[in-house]
């Protein structure tokens, strides 16, 4: 017989927790009211899965999580993840921020076992609530031996998807979380998970970008500034930096593009020691920049990842180094 897995829930709150007062009610809610226990006995059957065990770590709505708060839900899931009794992790969480917190675990979280965040779009006291299928289906990953070496997952909507990949691209509908440009890593049918993406354990092993925060107890600064029509003439910019910046996040409107008003301020922050990396506002897309832009402004790629994901691998890559060749590798 199959041994049964164990399974360890962490509850930081969100609309998965959220309460309302009427049955149709999908805004207006109030996030973070159902405990971790109250979560597990609103899903029938949940302990036919795997042998659960749960904490609440905190009970907010995502738009107030802090980084202070992702230091500890780091050093939670690591210890978690270190004992023999616990094969996957499961964390419920508020949708606003979610790509972000799995991300910021992806890089400070060092296991090969499945760690598998989750929320909801409605809230628990609405009409066909989606948050007890997606805690089920959480489980139900979080618990299989297939997942193990895959990194941080988000698991919502029957789909699953990597957490350097995923983001919110809607701000209503149940298929919110999606990878554009890459498309899920899987989907879950019943109790069938089934992979569109082959194993990385052995890349994973090899090659995973990991940020020790054991000494850490904040992140430095790092400010993102939205590049618009008629938009930033360096006000943000000098704002951000009297402020205590460390780094710059510019999410530009195309690949890399950076109007000339703000250019040469950026090229000046860049050459002062603090490090300014080129995102997109876009929905997807690879940004890479020119020789010009890298080599002689001294501007950093942001690749793949949206603004929200390059600010967090900016700070943590400051926590080891200055130096822009340095950070753009990381990148």
């Amino acid at each position: 017989m199959k041994r049964k897995a164990n399974v360890h829930i962490i509850a930081t709150g969100g609309t998965i927790a959220g309460r309302a007062d009427s049955a149709a009610a999908t805004v207006g809610y109030k996030a973070g009211e159902l405990t971790v226990e109250q979560l597990i006995a609103s899903v029938p059957g949940l302990d036919k899965l795997a042998n659960l065990s749960g904490e609440q770590l905190c009970n907010i709505d995502s738009k107030d999580m802090q980084e202070t708060i992702w230091l500890q839900l780091a050093r939670r899931v690591e210890t978690a993840a270190e004992r023999n009794d616990v094969d996957g992790i499961v964390i419920t969480h508020g949708t606003d921020t979610l790509e972000e917190t799995a991300y910021f675990l992806k890089l400070t979280v060092k296991t090969d076992k499945p760690i598998v965040l989750t929320g909801a779009m409605r809230p628990a006291t609405a009409i066909s609530a989606d948050g007890p299928m997606n805690i089920w289906q959480s489980v139900q990953v979080a618990a299989d031996a297939s997942a193990k070496g895959r990194g941080v997952l988000v698991v919502m909507n029957g789909q699953i998807n990597g957490a350097e990949t995923v983001t919110k691209v809607n701000v209503n509908a149940l298929e919110a979380f999606q990878s554009p440009g890459s498309g899920p890593a899987g989907v879950i049918v019943d109790e069938n998970i089934f992979w569109l993406t082959q194993s990385i354990a052995d890349v994973v092993s090899a090659n995973k970008l990991y940020f020790s925060i054991k000494n850490l107890t904040q992140l430095p600064k790092v400010i993102i500034i939205y590049g618009y029509v008629g938009g930033d003439d360096g006000l943000f910019v000098k704002a951000a930096l009297q402020d205590g910046a460390r780094g710059l996040v510019y999410a530009a409107c195309g690949n890399g593009s950076v109007p000339e008003k703000l250019a040469d301020m950026l090229e000046e922050t860049s050459a002062s020691g603090v490090p300014v990396v080129i995102a997109t506002r876009c929905g997807g897309g690879i940004v890479v920049l020119s020789e010009k832009m890298t080599a002689i402004n001294g501007f950093i790629a942001s690749g793949p990842l949206n603004p929200q994901k390059a600010k967090i691998l900016l700070q943590l890559a400051l926590t080891k180094t200055n130096n822009v060749k340095e950070i753009q590798k990381l990148f």
